[in-house]
């Protein structure tokens, strides 16, 4: 189409796309890619990301970042980015909007909660709930399940899968097993997804008094930005500063993410993207950067992750989640009727999982509190 006229030969095109599962006639007025990105947006699952966490739980505060505004923050940088290295803009967006959308109540800790639940029924991952998510359970449109994505867009969502799993799954799992690289799109949002939560847990961390900035100036790449910070605007002082200070992160990180990636595909020979999926990875940061970056998640994981307050909230959460799908395993009839499967064990676990992920990090609350306490109706 025109508007991918200035794409790289090695780039994603909407009319070389590999196609959706269930054939449709092509949108008139926007790409294949376009029209990706807004079936997510107009999803049930996207909206209920406004209630689910990143690492505070949702009524700790109106202030902190949700599964929603982090996913818009990805698709931002995902969309500098490839512009810069002349990739699919849209393509990145759809990636970068979809990529959280199987994620369960209270962040991590219910994804790990929901996996011990799951051990002997297949386990639960969290991308390939994404997958799940935009194939099976969205019920938007007559003629299919799902919304129907395209190929490219639903190989970014699945960004990590089990080789056992990958089986399952066809076209989209087979780079799990073939051990091939997906598009440079799906690459870059990954990346883009690592930039945004890492710069913004620091925000957050800092707003909630977790971590304080006296602590993050043990970190070289804070650091350094912050004394530039301080250097450029004497006398800068608080919430100015840390986002001033933040600003300089990303941009660096972006920067190097950018100048490293093109090194990288000037020195290999591609000729379309289906020389992307034999090469070695190719969107990454420079080995210095890598480092940095490495040092600030371990920062994050030591001092914010393992912090004794989200410890806190981390263990109730795990204990929500697991009373949950005990309790709905046992009578499938505390849920609504479309989640009862009777006489097949593996297949009702797997729509209790689906239930629970489904839920915002209230509602689950709110039904933990329905079952098991007296006063709550």
């Amino acid at each position: 189409m025109h508007i991918e006229a200035h794409l790289a030969p090695y780039a994603a095109r909407s009319e070389a796309s590999r196609g959706r599962r269930f054939p449709e006639d092509a949108p008139a007025l926007r790409s294949q890619f376009q029209r990706d990105r807004d079936r997510i947006i107009h999803s049930t699952a996207f909206r209920r990301l406004e209630y689910k966490t990143q690492v505070f739980v949702n009524h700790e505060g109106d202030l902190f970042r949700t599964r929603l505004t982090h996913s818009i923050e990805v698709a931002q940088i995902a969309r500098s980015i490839a512009r810069n290295l002349c990739l699919n803009e849209d393509l990145v967006e759809a990636i970068s909007l979809a990529h959280d959308l199987g994620h369960t109540p209270f962040g991590h800790a219910g994804q790990d909660a929901l996996n011990d639940c799951m051990k002997n029924d297949g386990g639960f991952e969290h991308n390939l709930q994404s997958l799940r998510v935009v194939d099976e359970l969205e019920e938007h449109y007559g003629a299919f399940n799902g919304l129907n994505l395209t190929f490219e867009t639903r190989e970014g969502i699945l960004k990590h899968c089990s080789v056992k799993n990958a089986a399952s799954l066809g076209d989209v799992g087979r780079r799990f097993i073939e051990k091939t690289q997906p598009s440079l799109e799906a690459q870059l949002a990954n990346l883009a997804d690592e930039i945004a939560y890492n710069n913004h847990d620091i925000d957050d961390g800092v707003r909630s008094g977790l971590i304080t900035t006296a602590q993050l100036d043990e970190v070289d790449f804070y650091s350094r930005h912050r004394h530039e910070v301080e250097t450029v605007f004497p006398g800068i002082t608080g919430r100015r500063a840390i986002h001033e200070t933040i600003r300089r992160m990303i941009n660096a990180l972006v920067i190097d993410l950018i100048e490293a990636s093109r090194e990288r595909i000037e020195h290999t020979t591609l000729r379309s993207i289906d020389d992307v999926r034999y090469a070695p990875p190719l969107i990454t940061f420079s080995e210095a950067m890598r480092n940095e970056a490495t040092l600030l998640k371990r920062f994050l994981r030591e001092n914010l992750y393992q912090h004794y307050q989200v410890n806190r909230m981390t263990s109730k959460a795990r204990r929500i989640v697991t009373q949950l799908f005990d309790a709905f395993m046992e009578e499938p009839s505390l849920m609504p009727p479309d989640y009862h499967v009777p006489g097949d064990r593996q297949r009702q676990a797997r729509k209790v999982a689906d239930y629970i992920a489904g839920m915002t990090d209230r509602y689950a609350m709110r039904e933990h509190r329905r079952l098991f306490t007296v006063d709550e109706i």
